[in-house]
């Protein structure tokens, strides 16, 4: 039996009403020679009952039932069972459009020194309108893909196709990593290929308010500062201390874990200057993190994130007068 070209790799948990849409994009592409490997992460709602009514009548699309492990035990999963020489990646809320993917075999396979292409995306609203007040234009050459590595947005995960066998070089998503393991992914690949967005916009991303980067921004921020310690590792000839963990540790350990000291003040003050513009973040796990941020500049205020008092106000309109109140009085005290 002949491979497929492509392996859709599509996670879904709870995406039933949009799933539809999801799929019915994906087997409407007018490059057809792929699977579709769906993994129903203990889904609660009816997205079994619709993934198994596609998989009766498309033969492309290949269903694996489990109990709710979370996205980056899906996605290893997804990896070690796809059999296309390319993986595509795909949410189960988002809309492919019909030229997706083979507008991507078309550049992977006319650019073998590049490993992952993405695509620019068509921000929707969660009812499926165009948002006009919000867009992100990925970077389209390599040269400024890898230039954004440190700050700007590389790549809409589930718009990138990946080649298969790079993606199992590197180790495929790290479960340390979660709420950010695409990014840390984007690290250990751009060590071995080159990357890319196509500048069509060619995925329809749904935007809500429920997702990972509105609900874990915090953890994201804080994953993202480590990978990128982990990254300046290798680079240097030196071992990645994160290679085998199964969570991050403290903010507090990471002097120890990286061998050398000041590791966790640099980190705690990126955190917290990466969190200043989410109210949810600074009235939760981040009030302590900016407590401990300006106890240890207190004698070094160049140091000091700036925006902190404007962040007190931010908090107060956004409706958490106590965690205003807490803060302020953390920035009083230092």
């Amino acid at each position: 039996m002949t491979s497929p070209r492509i392996t859709v790799a599509l996670s879904v948990y709870n995406n039933g009403p949009y799933l539809a849409a999801a799929l019915d994009s994906v087997l409407a592409q007018s490059f057809g020679d792929f699977e579709l490997l769906i993994v129903n992460d203990g889904s609660t709602d009816d997205s079994r009952a619709i993934i198994d009514a596609y998989a009766a009548r498309d033969a492309r699309v290949r269903a694996i039932h489990q109990a709710n492990h979370g996205l980056v035990p899906s996605l290893n999963l997804m990896i070690a069972q796809a059999r296309g020489a390319y993986i595509a990646r795909m949410d189960g809320d988002d809309v492919a459009l019909p030229e997706r993917f083979a507008r991507q075999v078309a550049f992977l396979d006319a650019h073998l020194d590049h490993g992952v292409v993405g695509t620019r995306v068509i921000p929707i609203t969660e009812t499926g309108e165009p948002r006009t007040d919000w867009s992100i234009d990925h970077p389209i050459e390599a040269e400024a893909v890898h230039a954004a590595l440190e700050a700007g947005p590389l790549l809409c995960h589930p718009s990138v196709m990946m080649c298969r066998s790079l993606v199992t070089q590197v180790g495929g998503y790290r479960a340390a990593y979660r709420h950010c393991e695409d990014y840390d992914l984007w690290l250990r690949l751009d060590e071995r290929t080159r990357m890319a967005n196509l500048p069509e916009r060619l995925l329809l991303y749904r935007y809500s308010t429920t997702q990972v980067s509105h609900r874990h921004a915090l953890a994201q921020h804080y994953g993202a500062a480590v990978a990128r310690l982990a990254r300046a590792e290798r680079i240097a000839g030196r071992p990645d201390p994160s290679e085998h963990w199964r969570e991050l540790p403290p903010i507090d350990a990471l002097d120890a874990a990286f061998g050398r000291p000041g590791v966790a003040r640099t980190v705690r003050a990126e955190v917290v200057r990466g969190i200043l513009y989410h109210p949810d973040s600074l009235a939760g796990g981040g009030l302590p993190l900016i407590a401990g941020h300006v106890r240890e500049t207190r004698s070094d205020q160049a140091a000091r994130v700036s925006g902190l008092w404007r962040a007190v106000a931010r908090l107060a309109r956004s409706g958490k007068p106590v965690a205003a109140l807490r803060l302020a009085k953390a920035l009083a005290r230092g």
